[in-house]
């Protein structure tokens, strides 16, 4: 498939997998030169044949070495090396299918050539992302070739740690000096041919990470037709050279304070820019550097922002400066939102968090409804329907045991209500005959003897208990609060999460914003507005829990109470992690450190110690006894049900005075017609 806008010919398509049998059909051609049958590398016409074709063993001989079964196999030629070549290649002859793509370079400008490779590195991508994993190689002996080549690789994020880069060339090490940079942070073996004086040597060299720009890379192996591949004694093919930096350079660091995670030391404790901060993530960063040998320094955003995305596409904070490469990683925690995906690259999470309301606790106060509160309602319930059944019971022995004259109806209905003033604890005196009756009767006043002296005693007890008001328990109890200014950090994922919510309550938030309920605040500035803002009651704080606990510890070590609660309710759980650059290597080894120290629970143990005071007021409780006497407003709820009572019984007297009345203006009327 070729076509002519791009001057790219893609011989396979990398998005169907190709057999040995279905690549001989593709790359047979009439015209396609046959490959000579002289030895690679025996006579001085070697120099004139192609590199591919010289090379080839010995860049079979090196992949043998890493290439896994089950990746994918890519060859890159720059248009000359012939079909034929490509068609005898072992390269081609891999057990999950091959790829081959070809740039032709000849007499293009740098924006067609742009182009060109653009439309490449799309291709190789939609082969990654159909793959397990993927080998690159390369071919070419044009040095503009393969800096267009890694360029665009490098944008476009295909020469990711996990994708291995095998080039093959004839340009010499000086020829590749302005390619360093590129070799070094890629996961890239350069395999250099050297046939010029009739016998063929291949050596393949490995450019060490952060090394100076005239260093000479390390030469890993060597080969040749007649011993073959030789691996030197100290160094590998295609090692994980980010696990371990050899030249331990110093790589700058986004950090900014983030308690408990990171906090700020004091300026007159600053012994040099490396110790800005302190805390767990510190000590993370410390094990990170002492075991991938390297120094650090910090770099604050100018904000003071974690990063936020613009209107116009652009990222704010840390997010920015690490995504525009500005620094080597961003030491955090941040949460990993899918916004901050297309800047940066997340590491394994360190810790899961998640948010709530923190608001100021109420003062002290009686229920005035305590009365109701030392029986459930469903005890209520059942005493009611207790009553009703013995009552009924009542009747019902009264009606078979010959109570059936006037007298004896108004005795039974008297009985009714003697079992009502029992209840009510009130006197009671009769003569009882029936020996059914005795036993209904002390049943039930044993009953409610042990009802009243519980409900008694535990009335007592709910008397001296003061209840202290936690209204806000989730965003919903905010918002149905008109009074209440919701504080949020400033350019944080939640608040572009807000802002393009488009339903539900977070929609409900971003609309408050408008009407003036929303003030912004960076993270260091949380405990200087909730001693301020927040304790006056009109002000809630909208912070992660492990925030929330550690303002709340500095609250108590200073005052020696617990005046803030945390929200039952939490909203937005996030994963906390570091972050670095897309297609960043740094990325794969800190994940290796960071599953060590989470595993063996280190970051915890870390995160206690740096919380002083944080257990008082975690678990403070919502009620407290006192001794003290009561007044009119902790009871009116009963002096309320007294007076409802008192006004539905006037009501009803009312109602009967008035239906004597209408019977007595009814009987005279039928006296007098």
């Amino acid at each position: 498939m070729s076509s002519p806008e791009s001057g790219s010919e893609l011989l396979c398509p990398p998005s169907i997998w190709l057999n040995d049998f279905v690549l001989k059909q593709m790359l047979t051609s009439p015209s396609a030169p046959e490959p000579s049958s002289e030895a690679p590398g025996q006579g001085v016409g070697s120099v004139n044949r192609e590199t591919l074709a010289v090379a080839g063993d010995a860049a079979v001989s090196v992949l043998s070495t890493v290439l896994h079964p089950h990746c994918s196999l890519m060859l890159l030629t720059d248009g000359n090396t012939s079909p034929g070549t490509i068609r005898e290649s072992v390269l081609l002859r891999h057990p999950w299918g091959s790829s081959v793509l070809e740039v032709t370079v000849n007499g293009q400008d740098a924006q067609v050539l742009e182009k060109q490779f653009f439309r490449v590195v799309s291709d190789a991508l939609r082969v990654r992302q159909l793959s397990w994993c993927m080998t690159v190689v390369v071919v070419s002996d044009d040095p503009a070739f393969l800096a267009a080549f890694m360029e665009s690789s490098l944008k476009n994020l295909l020469l990711v740690w996990s994708t291995k880069l095998l080039v093959v060339t004839r340009l010499s090490l000086p020829q590749l000096q302005h390619l360093h940079t590129s070799f070094s942070m890629t996961n890239t073996v350069l395999l250099v041919v050297d046939d010029n004086h009739g016998l063929l040597e291949c050596r393949a060299y490995v450019h060490l990470p952060y090394s100076p720009p005239d260093a000479q890379p390390l030469q890993a192996a060597s080969w040749t037709p007649e011993r073959g591949l030789a691996p030197t004694a100290h160094h590998k093919l295609f090692p994980d050279k980010f696990n371990t930096l050899f030249h331990r350079p110093n790589l700058a660091v986004a950090a900014e304070e983030f308690l408990p995670h990171a906090g700020l030391v004091k300026e007159d404790d600053i012994v040099s820019p490396s110790q800005i901060f302190e805390g767990p993530m510190v000590h993370l960063l410390e094990i990170m550097a002492n075991t991938m040998n390297f120094t650090y320094k910090y770099v604050r955003p100018p904000d003071g922002s974690w990063g936020n995305k613009m209107k116009n596409g652009s990222w704010t904070g840390m997010v920015g400066m690490v995504g525009r490469k500005e620094v080597d990683f961003g030491l955090g925690p941040f949460s990993a939102r899918s916004p901050r995906e297309e800047m940066v690259d997340f590491t394994r999470p360190v810790m899961l968090d998640d948010h709530r309301v923190i608001a100021r606790r109420g003062r002290p106060e009686v229920d005035p409804w305590g009365f109701l509160l030392p029986l459930k309602p469903l005890v209520w319930v059942a005493i009611l329907t207790t009553l009703l059944i013995v009552l009924a019971i009542v009747l019902l022995l009264s009606s078979y045991s010959g109570l059936t004259s006037n007298a004896n109806t108004d005795k039974a209905s008297n009985m009714v209500y003697d079992y009502i003033r029992v209840l009510l604890q009130q006197d009671y005196s009769a003569s009882l005959e029936l020996w059914w009756e005795r036993f209904l009767l002390a049943s039930w006043m044993m009953m409610t003897l042990v009802l009243t002296r519980s409900y008694a005693g535990t009335l007592m007890s709910l008397l001296a208990v003061r209840h202290i008001p936690q209204p806000y328990q989730s965003i919903q109890d905010v918002l149905d609060d008109p009074s209440i200014i919701m504080i949020w950090e400033s350019k944080s994922a939640l608040v572009q999460y807000f802002r393009t919510a488009k339903t539900g309550v977070f929609r409900e938030v971003g609309d408050s914003e408008k009407e003036g309920r929303i003030r912004f605040a960076r993270g260091y500035e949380y405990y200087w507005s909730m001693d301020t803002l927040v304790r006056q009651g009109d002000h809630v704080i909208m912070a992660e829990t492990l925030y929330g606990i550690v303002l709340q510890g500095q609250d108590f070590s200073n005052t020696g109470k617990c005046d803030f609660y945390m929200s039952g309710d939490v909203f937005l759980p996030f994963m906390m992690t570091m972050v670095g650059p897309k297609g960043s290597p740094l990325v794969p080894p800190m994940n290796w450190r960071i599953k060590w120290v989470t595993q063996t629970g280190l970051y915890y143990q870390w995160m206690e110690a740096v919380m002083p005071n944080v257990s008082y007021c975690k678990t403070a409780p919502s009620k407290i006894a006192v001794s003290t006497s009561l007044a009119l407003s902790n009871v009116w709820g009963m002096f309320a049900v007294l007076l409802g009572g008192h006004t539905v019984s006037l009501l009803v007297l009312g109602l009967e005075l008035l239906s004597v009345a209408l019977r007595q203006v009814e009987n005279v009327s039928i006296l007098t017609s």
